[in-house]
C-alpha cells in the first residue's frame, strides 16, 4: 500500500491523495534478447475500482491532477521498495503536470533521479501546450526520457510525433497483433518503424501476445520490446 501523508506537500493536496487506495505493479520493457529489462513501466491498480473508472471520476470533478501527483510519487515509491534500480516508465497525462513546489518535493524525496526516468505520455485527455511544455522542460532538464504511448490509435500519430519530439515510441497492440501473419501490418509497420529511427526514435512493439510477433518484431527493427509473451505485470 502506497502512502502519502509524510510528503512535504500541501494539505489539500494531502488530504486528497489520502482518499485513494492504490497500489502499483510493474511490466518490464526487454531488449532485443527478450531477457535484459531496460526500464519497468508502473501500472496503476486501485483497490476499489477499474483505472479507467478511477481516471473518469477524477475527471468528471476536474481533479486529474491529483491522479498526476498520486501516480508520480506512488510509482517512484514503489519503484524503490522493490529495489528495481532499472529505468521506471511512469504513465502522465498531456494535460496536467507538477507544481514546482511539488517538483521540489519529489527531487528533495527521492535524490538524484537524473536519467532514471521515462515519463511515458498517454492517448488521453486532451493535449494542453502549457502543462506540455513545462513537462517537458523539467524532464529535460533532469536528462529524464519521453515516450508516446499508444503510437497508431486514435490522435496518438505521427504529427504529435513531430510535435512532441519524444525519445520513445511505442507502437500499439493494434499495429502488430498477429503481424507475423498479415502482410499489410508487416508492410505498415516497416515503414513506421523506418520513419521513426529515421527521426533518432527508439521504437516499442507493445503488446506481444505471442513468439512469433516477437521473434517478427524484432527481425523488423523494432528496439525494445514488451507485452504478456515476454512477462506479465506483476
Amino acid at each position: 500500500m502506497i502512502m502519502y501523508d509524510h510528503l512535504a506537500l500541501s494539505e489539500e493536496i494531502l488530504e486528497a491523495l489520502g482518499q485513494l487506495n492504490i497500489d502499483y505493479v510493474f511490466q518490464p520493457i526487454f531488449l532485443k534478447d527478450g531477457k535484459t529489462v531496460y526500464a519497468r513501466e508502473a501500472l496503476m491498480r486501485p483497490k476499489e475500482m477499474t483505472v479507467t473508472e478511477l481516471i473518469e471520476k477524477y475527471e468528471k470533478m476536474d481533479k486529474l491532477h491529483i491522479i498526476e501527483i498520486a501516480t508520480f510519487f506512488g510509482a517512484m515509491q514503489a519503484h524503490e521498495l522493490r529495489g528495481y534500480t532499472e529505468k521506471i516508465s511512469i504513465n502522465s497525462f498531456p494535460s496536467d503536470c507538477m507544481e514546482i513546489s511539488e517538483a521540489e518535493v519529489f527531487r528533495d524525496y527521492f535524490g538524484d533521479i537524473r536519467g532514471k526516468m521515462i515519463i511515458e505520455m498517454l492517448e488521453y485527455p486532451s493535449l494542453c501546450v502549457d502543462k506540455w511544455n513545462m513537462k517537458n522542460e523539467s524532464v529535460r532538464y533532469m536528462d529524464n526520457m519521453i515516450s508516446l504511448d499508444d503510437f497508431g490509435m486514435g490522435i496518438n500519430d505521427m504529427g504529435k510525433v513531430e510535435f512532441l519530439n519524444p525519445d520513445i515510441v511505442k507502437l500499439d497492440r493494434s499495429l502488430i497483433s498477429g503481424i507475423d501473419q498479415d502482410q499489410s501490418k508487416q508492410a505498415n509497420c516497416e515503414a513506421i518503424i523506418m520513419q521513426l529511427h529515421s527521426m533518432k526514435k527508439l521504437v516499442v512493439a507493445e503488446g506481444i501476445e505471442t513468439k512469433e510477433e516477437f521473434d517478427y518484431l524484432v527481425n523488423l527493427g523494432a528496439d525494445l520490446f514488451q507485452g504478456y509473451y515476454l512477462a506479465r505485470p506483476a
